[in-house]
């Protein structure tokens, strides 16, 4: 009967199937136009506003499905992730090894101990060798011009699982927290305390496509990439939002909705700790800044947290989201992978952005 194929999910009981026989069973989704599949995320810069709100609404409609309605949707059956991390990793390796399982693919980690890359094996060999056994690659890398030069080799999708450009991952995440939380994303003011690193570099390339006012503070010497600071300024002035760059932490957190940080010494900078540790001092996130920030104001740390970069009393606070916020780098992974593997579309109501 057709009200039981429709409980087994006939896109992920049978998933080679056309979207148009799907929908024939479901009935057309509500639409946004967006096309994903088979395309790379590398940086979110290269994603419209239309993109990454349906990622989202991707994301919700399968956390909503899969953890809440307890639906098994095994998407990714017969599929293949290939996982390459030249870093230590949480979070991305979790998100994406597990979410990929529960969909039903077959996840494989590889680090630079189990395979040649780079090593006896140029990079160019290893993403075509790659492209004939998995159906994506999701790369943590310490140079993002490996990134874009697996994108070149590859015949498959690549995905950045964090360079030292980027983490679009980790911000798919925090918004999808902030959707959830306020009930939407547009008109709210994110403040950044801290170093003008990936992450910083991430929000940049999107808040403003959501809507969002973004406030930052960074010490002298240690801004955002000026070429992205270049373009953030371009996207405010596109679409209506406010942008402030400054030295200070409690003029960038005024009227703050959001504040937001992260470690001030990423992997690969452990040599210049005294340095940093020096530079950073006043910017710690305390109630004290808070008091500047708007009366709703949440906490952001894509983790791993230390507590110079932020308080105890701000981190574990009700107001505080962080463990929100890494519950959701897996559904969010989820969503990129479903988005660019498969013709499903989100089948519950689109969320307010």
């Amino acid at each position: 009967p057709l009200h039981l194929i429709k409980k087994t999910c006939l896109a992920c009981t049978h998933p080679n199937l056309s979207k148009s026989t799907v929908q024939a069973v479901y009935g057309p989704p509500a639409q946004m136009n967006v096309h994903l599949k088979g395309r790379d995320l590398l940086t979110l810069q290269n994603y419209t506003a239309d993109e990454l709100k349906y990622l989202l609404w991707m994301a919700s409609d399968l956390k909503q499905r899969i953890k809440h309605k307890g639906e098994y949707l095994p998407l990714m059956q017969g599929k293949s992730l290939a996982m390459i991390f030249e870093k230590r990793s949480t979070r991305t390796r979790l998100s994406a090894e597990t979410g990929f399982a529960l969909l039903g693919g077959h996840p494989s980690f590889l680090t630079t101990q189990d395979i040649h890359l780079g090593t006896n094996e140029s990079l160019t060999d290893t993403a075509r060798v790659l492209s004939s056994m998995t159906n994506a690659i999701l790369a943590r890398v310490y140079k993002h011009d490996d990134l874009d030069l697996m994108t070149k080799e590859a015949t498959i999708p690549i995905i950045n699982g964090l360079s030292d450009l980027y983490h679009p991952l980790q911000i798919l995440a925090d918004y999808l927290t902030l959707q959830e939380h306020y009930g939407g994303l547009n008109g709210l003011t994110v403040t950044w305390i801290g170093d003008g690193n990936n992450i910083l570099h991430s929000i940049m390339m999107s808040a403003a496509k959501l809507g969002m006012h973004l406030r930052i503070a960074t010490p002298k010497g240690f801004e955002p990439d000026l070429r992205i600071t270049q373009i953030t300024e371009q996207y405010s002035k596109e679409y209506g939002t406010k942008l402030l760059l400054t030295t200070d932490p409690l003029e960038a957190a005024d009227g703050a909705n959001v504040l937001v940080t992260d470690t001030w010494i990423s992997m690969g900078q452990e040599e210049e700790k005294k340095e940093r540790l020096k530079a950073f001092q006043g910017y710690q996130i305390t109630m004290q800044t808070a008091k500047s920030a708007a009366s709703n104001w949440t906490f952001l740390h894509c983790l791993p947290r230390k507590p110079e970069e932020v308080d105890d009393e701000v981190f574990y606070s009700p107001r505080s989201l962080v463990f929100q916020e890494a519950e959701n780098r897996k559904w969010t992974i989820m969503a990129v992978m479903v988005s660019l593997l498969t013709d499903y579309s989100p089948q519950l109501q689109k969320p307010t952005f």
